[in-house]
């Protein structure tokens, strides 16, 4: 009863897609009404064959209904290419809008879906489930339709014909109903997880390849390896049950329409012997007969494309029904001064990450955050992001909550320096005007350049701004991509700038020119850094120490070297007075 009843309910979302899509509906009516035409040619071939047969057999051959029945060939297969050309345009078109909304939607959620799911699982999504979408419709949906008026009008020229034999051959359908539903039920389970074990492994293998250099230094492909080998084994077995049901289906159905087709052979046989059936008759109903068996035939076919296609499109629609970003708000962002008003916030619930944090950023200020490790300085980051919402307590620019501001907005006031600062992969041009609105000339591109001290190092290389960086910008240093972010930022102009120890994995070579380019991107700017350093923000504005969530000290660095235990150890600990 379960089965039945989410099956119902998958077919109901899959019909809610349907309707969501962008169909050319000009081209659809067209692609059906060549089908339906192509499907009335193929019943007239039985009675012109029959006209044909009878016209032998009475020794006077008539040319007109051979050509005739030439004709509508020629007709049938040119409607049939035309037919198969726009369903497959209706296909991709189909296909490419709900790509694109996917692409739209999956931009938009937020960061907490990507803590939740592995990209490649995502990929899958995007991919393979919306491929099963074009393949019923490509492939499938109007042949589907064209078969049933086939059988419709096949039907009802064998009752004209000989209404006992129709009867005869009518049999078989309940009997194949019989053996097709229960199957269809099966193999929508299956089809279900076959799809989900596809994403996982998908999901695997860009976890795995995101990290090969990861993989390679611990000497892991071994454990990574035996996990790939688990997830093909898995889609094999999927793989084999699916082939088990479609091994029963398919011969079945065959013997079924192969008896009735010996029955009705026999029997119509035994009636041209006895005068009461024309030769002609009895090969326009074998015609015919072949008219219902091969439709029925693809039927069962449609039947497992149409079950994976529903699979797949729960999925797709648990996605398209998730809540996006909330973008809507005031696209003006106020002046004033960064505040956190007792925010607290937890990834998870019972799990506080922050507690009762407040403190404020005045504008051209820096605000440094230093304590252990684990104490909630990523996250009070992610917060001003806006990746994640707090839970407690409320975030200010000015007087303005910044859940008032558009997402937009508020995010192009933000510059954001990591330690690793990635880069996608693409030229040195393509990162450092990045996410502009409008692209920049090269003049602006060189000098932002300039001032994070990466011009030299780029003009060193052979291809200059054009030089390919490699995934995640792999064929740079460390320093080389830390300016380039820097440069990224500095044309961004923002006014509230974020540094997540952006020196700490830099040499003291590196380390010198991203410090003077950090300085010149922090002028006038309203600076938050997360520092483990403590000589890097020694000349903070102010100093935020944070443990377990919570705020124990704020000062400058004399202040809380007077008042507070823990950071002074810390400060001592790396020779700091």
């Amino acid at each position: 009863m379960k089965s039945e009843v989410k099956t119902k309910g998958s077919l109901k979302e899959f019909i809610t897609l349907l309707k969501q899509l962008t169909w050319p509906k000009g081209i659809t009516i067209i692609a059906l009404v060549l089908s339906l035409f192509s499907t009335v040619a193929s019943l007239a071939i039985p009675l012109v064959t029959k006209q044909l047969v009878d016209s032998l057999t009475e020794a006077s051959f008539s040319w007109k209904t051979g050509v005739f029945l030439f004709t509508v060939f020629v007709v049938q297969a040119v409607l049939g290419g035309v037919s198969l050309y726009l369903l497959a345009y209706i296909g991709e078109t189909i296909v490419a809008d709900l790509r694109t909304k996917l692409w739209a939607k999956i931009l938009r959620l937020p960061v907490s879906y990507y803590d939740d799911n592995e990209t490649g699982e995502t990929m899958s999504r995007i991919t393979q489930d919306t491929t099963m979408l074009k393949q019923l419709v490509s492939d499938h949906l109007v042949s589907f339709i064209a078969g049933i008026i086939s059988i419709i009008g096949a039907i009802a020229i064998l009752l004209y014909l000989d209404w006992k034999m129709t009867l005869i051959m009518l049999i078989s359908i309940p009997i194949s109903f019989a053996i097709i539903m229960p199957l269809g039920r099966i193999m929508h389970k299956i089809a279900r997880a076959t799809q989900a074990e596809m994403a996982k492994f998908s999901g695997h293998l860009g976890r795995v390849l995101g990290d090969i250099r990861l993989v390679k230094a611990y000497r892991a492909e071994p454990n990574e390896g035996a996990q790939g080998e688990k997830a093909i084994r898995s889609l094999f077995s999927y793989g084999l049950k699916e082939a088990r049901v479609q091994a029963f289906i398919s011969p079945v159905m065959t013997l079924v329409m192969m008896s009735i087709l010996v029955v009705i052979l026999g029997y119509g046989g035994a009636q041209v012997a006895k005068k009461e059936l024309s030769a002609g008759t009895l090969v326009a109903i074998i015609f015919l007969m072949f008219q219902i068996i091969l439709p029925f035939a693809r039927m069962a076919q449609v039947f497992t494309i149409f079950q994976k296609a529903v699979g797949a499109t729960e999925r797709i629609q648990e996605i398209l029904g998730m809540d996006s970003e909330k973008a809507e708000g005031d696209s003006i962002v106020p002046k004033g001064g960064l505040r956190f008003e007792s925010v607290g916030f937890a990834y998870e619930t019972g799990k506080q990450v922050l507690e009762d944090v407040s403190f404020q950023a005045s504008p051209g200020t820096v605000t440094a955050f230093v304590g252990p490790s684990g104490g909630g300085k990523t996250t009070i980051f992610s917060l001003i992001e806006r990746f994640y919402t707090a839970t407690a307590g409320n975030l200010y620019i000015g007087p303005t909550p910044i859940q008032d501001i558009a997402l937009s907005g508020w995010r192009k006031r933000i510059g954001y320096v990591s330690q690793e600062s990635p880069l996608l992969s693409g030229t040195i041009v393509d990162n450092i005007a990045y996410g502009l609105d409008i692209r920049p000339s090269m003049d602006e591109v060189r000098a932002a350049a300039q001032a994070a001290n990466a011009l030299g190092f780029i003009e060193e290389m052979s291809d200059g701004f054009e030089t390919l960086v490699g995934e995640r910008g792999m064929k740079l240093s460390g320093g080389q991509r830390q300016r380039i972010a820097i440069a990224r930022a500095l044309l961004h102009d923002p006014e509230i700038l974020l540094l997540d120890e952006a020196t700490s994995n830099l040499d003291s070579g590196s380390e010198t020119h991203v410090q003077e380019a950090l300085q010149r991107l922090m002028e006038g700017r309203t600076t938050l850094i997360i520092a483990h350093r403590l000589s890097t923000v020694v000349d903070a504005d102010q100093l935020i120490f944070l443990e377990a969530g919570r705020i124990t000290g704020i000062g400058t660095h004399s202040e809380l070297f007077r008042s507070h235990a823990l950071y002074r150890e810390f400060a001592q600990g790396q020779g700091l007075s």
